[in-house]
């Protein structure tokens, strides 16, 4: 499949999506799903991370009091605040941060900003934001600490959209110097692969690329996503979301051969993150057991190094 064929078929999709709401009206709306709050308890990890660790994909909601939610947001959930964000950060080790504005607040960005310029450098942050936005607005955010934004292609968080929109966004962003931090559907990323592999900046493939560890290491999804980052030295993967990619559960054993093979495909280009609160999960973790499941898929130290440290400083332009 070629560019212009991918671009068709992702402007096709977005057409059905809006078919498919136009025909839904008149009807019943659907009640927004309230979800689960995170474990309020976060184990002391038996695994001790080493300085300067990251955690490059974490959130943080509210106080709505002071961070109002988007009306258009996709879900409603507690307040996940900066304080008790620190808290959880302080139990397991974490120094350094990347704060990925999450949908509930749509492209209001102070919730992240906010918490970057308290944190003495220690804290950077993706952005939600649209083409609507000025080169102003985007020149705030970037002095802010925003280094990234975030499209989620996701039905549940709006699907494709605008690919149009897309295109005009990641070139803008690119003149800053910021790297596109994507979402996918599970089994979608070889439809994607032209358009990230045309992308002028580097891209972040979110949660493992959405792998679903129940269809094995040669699903035809995953290794699509393998042959991906080998490929392209503009891709890099998150080794988060190891509960969305178990099949068995806790302690999501079954979703570490995946970690590994990522981060054994190119040590260069893996980052890792809690994805504390841990919206729209099946089954809540424990932050504590999420850091003691690093030594089992990244054994060596040196690795481990680049994974926890050196690759995020790198990407996230950490000083």
């Amino acid at each position: 499949m070629n560019r212009r064929e991918c671009l068709h078929l992702l402007s096709g999709l977005a057409g059905a999506a809006l078919a498919s709401d136009a025909r839904a009206q008149g009807a019943e709306p659907k009640a927004m799903p309230t979800i689960e709050p995170p474990d309020p308890n976060p184990n002391t990890p038996s695994f001790k991370l080493p300085p300067k660790s990251c955690d490059s994909h974490t959130h943080i909601f509210g106080p709505v009091s002071r961070y109002p939610f988007s009306e258009k947001r996709p879900y409603n959930t507690a307040d996940a605040p900066l304080e008790t964000f620190r808290s959880v950060h302080e139990r397991i080790g974490v120094e350094r941060c990347v704060i990925v504005n999450a949908t509930v607040h749509g492209t209001d960005n102070r919730v992240v900003t906010d918490a970057i310029a308290q944190s003495e450098g220690a804290y950077k942050g993706i952005a939600n934001v649209n083409d609507e936005m000025s080169d102003k607005e985007l020149a705030v955010l970037d002095k802010g600490g925003i280094c990234g934004c975030r499209f989620a292609f996701l039905k549940r968080l709006g699907g494709v959209g605008d690919m149009g929109k897309f295109q005009r966004i990641v070139h803008r962003i690119a003149e800053l110097g910021w790297h596109v931090d994507v979402y996918f559907e599970p089994g979608t990323i070889a439809e994607f692969a032209p358009i990230l592999t045309a992308l002028p900046t580097p891209y972040v493939i979110d949660h493992m690329g959405t792998v679903q560890a129940g269809k094995g290491l040669d699903d035809p999804g995953f290794t699509a996503l393998l042959d991906l980052q080998k490929r392209d030295e503009k891709c890099w993967a998150k080794i988060t979301g190891l509960e969305r990619a178990s099949a068995a559960g806790k302690p999501f054993h079954d979703a570490v051969p995946f970690a590994k093979a990522l981060i054994d495909n190119a040590p260069d280009r893996v980052i890792w993150g809690t994805d504390w609160p841990h919206p729209n999960v099946k089954i809540m973790p424990n932050d504590g057991e999420i850091v003691d499941l690093i030594p089992l898929y990244a054994a060596d130290r040196a690795v481990r190094q680049k994974l926890l440290v050196d690759n995020p400083a790198r990407l996230f332009k950490f000083t």
